[in-house]
Parts: structure tokens; C-alpha cells; sequence
């Protein structure tokens, strides 16, 4: 296996943190990132930092200068960046009126526009040497928009569309585009929730003011009796970046719970979406 240059978002915790350390002990290079590396992760920063094969890298994702700094240092010093996992990502929870605009925005700005971002700043190295993989993370309610979880699942509907396009669009340039679903996993992300800011309307939903608390305990229940394993996501971008060009799928669910669903989903989905490829001219972008 040749040794890969890999930029990683997300990786104070949770998932990034895993595969930060996965894809390290295989021996690439990783670059992984987070925000107020001096700060409050400087203690995440400085022990990632000790693990061989990885540098650290102090970037603000919804700061397009910090974004673009941090690609050309890695480039210049590397010559290439292989593979890059769009694997930040922020959540609010609560009923959907509760939300505010700047709410929505800022779940926009760090699941959506940061990524895009990002992918625009790797896309022109890739597509000039026809080499080239990115996996974004998204989730099962990118898929399904589940119940006071709505705004935070229009955000990773957003990132699926943008997502499944570029499969298509720049696989015949010889670069691979994959999504990755998780489910509900016990990370440092499902510990802090946060909610929407206008907490005024929420009187008005009294009459299910109880479901988010049973859904609480029946996830809870869930992480008792399947005990799902975070690593299992770092696996699974691994694996995506052992296979071959071009033999990469779009979407991976790794999802003990409600997998069995979204992958029917997707299968589903999928046969008409490429159907809908063909009706319209384009069979060659299914090579």
C-alpha cells in the first residue's frame, strides 16, 4: 500500500480523532485539523501532535484564507494531497420553529459551505495529476429528517446533493468522491447538544414536548444493548481509501441502529438515479 497524504477535519474528537490515529498507524501522512490549537484544544493538539505521521494544522473551516493557507502549506511541502475527509461538523437539536436564522446559518456555514470550501481548494491538484479521493461525512438524517432533528438534517441533505453530484461529475476526471453515513454513535458531539436559540415558541409544542426525552432514552438504550463502537466510522474511511480508483461506492452506512433503512434507501435511490443519469444523455459519467 503506498503511502497516501491525507487532510483530516474534525479531529479534536469523536470520528477525526479516530481516524486521524487509524490512518496514521498505517503509515500515511495526516494533516489534521482543528481550531484554537493554543486554546482550548491545545491539549488535544499537543497529544496529536506526539503520534508519528501526524502534523496538526490550526485552521478556522469557515474562514476561506485559513482554508486556502492550510491547503497550499500542505501541497507545498507534500506536493499533492491524496485524500481528503470533510469530517467536521456541528449540531442543533429541538423543534424546527425554534431556530433562528443566524441558527441555521451557522450549521450551513460549518456542514455545508466549510467542506465546499475545502473541496474546492484540493479539486485543482487532484483533477491536474487524475488522482484523487474525497470522502465526506454526513449521516443518516442526511438521508431521512427525522423529528427535532430537522434543521440539523437539512444541513446533511445539503451536503448529500452537493456530495452525489460530484461523485458523478469527477469520476471521469479520476477523482473519487464517497459519502460516509454514521449513525448514532456515543461521541463528544452526541454529548454536547445544543438547541435552537428561540426558545419562545416552544410552549407551543407542549403537546410533544415529552418525544425528545423518549428518544433520548431509546438511543440511550440502544448504546447499552448494541454498544456501537465510534471506530467502526474510522474503518470505514480506511477501507475507502484502500480500494482501487473508481471502484469506491457513493454511499457507506455504518449504522447499527437504523443502517438496515438507509441502505435500503440508498439501493433503492440509487437503480432510479442512475436510470434518471442515462435518460438524460450521460451514461458515460457511470464508468
Amino acid at each position: 500500500m503506498s503511502k497516501k497524504i491525507v487532510l483530516i477535519t474534525g479531529t479534536n474528537s469523536g470520528f477525526g480523532w479516530l481516524t486521524a490515529n487509524t490512518v496514521a498507524s498505517l503509515g500515511h501522512q495526516v494533516y489534521a485539523t482543528m481550531r484554537d490549537t493554543e486554546g482550548k484544544n491545545a491539549e488535544k493538539a499537543n497529544e496529536l501532535s506526539k503520534v508519528k505521521n501526524i502534523i496538526v494544522l490550526d485552521v478556522n473551516l469557515t474562514d476561506e484564507t485559513s482554508v486556502k493557507n492550510a491547503v497550499e502549506r500542505i501541497i507545498a511541502k507534500e506536493g499533492t494531497i491524496d485524500v481528503l475527509v470533510n469530517n467536521a461538523g456541528f449540531s442543533r437539536n429541538g423543534v424546527a420553529e425554534s431556530f433562528t436564522k443566524e441558527d441555521l446559518q451557522e450549521m450551513l456555514d460549518i456542514n455545508l459551505i466549510a467542506p465546499w470550501s475545502l473541496i474546492k481548494a484540493v479539486l485543482p491538484s487532484m483533477r491536474e495529476k487524475s488522482e484523487g479521493l474525497i470522502i465526506n461525512i454526513t449521516s443518516g438524517f442526511g438521508r431521512f429528517g427525522f423529528p427535532f432533528a430537522a434543521m440539523y438534517s437539512s444541513s446533511k441533505f445539503a451536503f448529500e446533493g452537493l456530495s452525489e453530484g460530484l461523485h458523478y461529475e469527477l469520476r471521469p476526471l479520476g477523482v473519487d468522491v464517497a459519502i460516509v453515513q454514521p449513525g448514532a454513535f456515543p461521541t463528544e458531539m452526541s454529548q454536547k447538544l445544543a438547541f435552537g436559540s428561540d426558545s419562545s415558541v416552544n410552549e407551543g409544542y407542549s403537546a410533544i414536548a415529552d418525544f425528545p426525552n423518549k428518544m433520548g432514552a431509546a438511543v440511550g438504550q440502544m448504546f447499552e444493548t448494541l454498544k456501537p463502537n465510534p471506530q467502526d466510522v474510522a474503518d470505514a474511511i480506511v477501507g475507502l481509501i484502500d480500494l482501487p480508483k473508481g471502484q469506491r461506492p457513493l454511499r457507506t452506512v455504518v449504522d447499527p441502529f437504523t443502517g438496515a433503512f438507509v441502505k435500503a434507501a440508498n439501493d433503492a435511490v440509487k437503480a432510479e438515479y442512475e436510470q434518471g443519469i442515462v435518460e438524460f444523455g450521460m451514461k458515460d459519467l457511470l464508468i
